[in-house]
């Protein structure tokens, strides 16, 4: 009695774009992955880029920061670890990629 009854009505012709409407609609999504390669990705390599150097430099008497935040001196260089001088006759072992930060010298006493 109030509910009126529905009829399905014929679907409208689509719409023949062809290759330039579906190079419009994936313009968005390629641009998406454009501006995050130049936001995200690009400056995270450049920073694994430095970091890798910065270990590759070090060198015997380097003051450096370790990952804990733990300050000390460079005592003995090995292929993936290094020996960290944090007090007198204090020495920690640690791997290379766990060096953060080389110091200027005369900075850690």
């Amino acid at each position: 009695m109030f509910i009126s009854q529905a009829f399905a009505q014929a679907a409208p012709a689509a719409a023949t774009g062809g290759a330039e409407s579906t190079l419009f609609s994936l313009l968005p999504l390629v641009l998406m992955f454009v501006v995050l390669y130049f936001i995200m990705i690009r400056p995270q390599m450049k920073k694994q880029k430095e970091h890798k150097a910065m270990i590759e430099a070090l060198a015997k008497g380097d003051e450096v920061v370790i990952a804990g935040g733990v300050l000390g001196r460079v005592a003995k260089l090995g292929d993936s670890y290094v020996h960290v001088e944090v007090a007198n006759n204090v020495e920690l072992q640690v791997q290379r990629v766990s060096v953060v930060q080389v110091l200027p010298k005369g900075t850690f006493k």
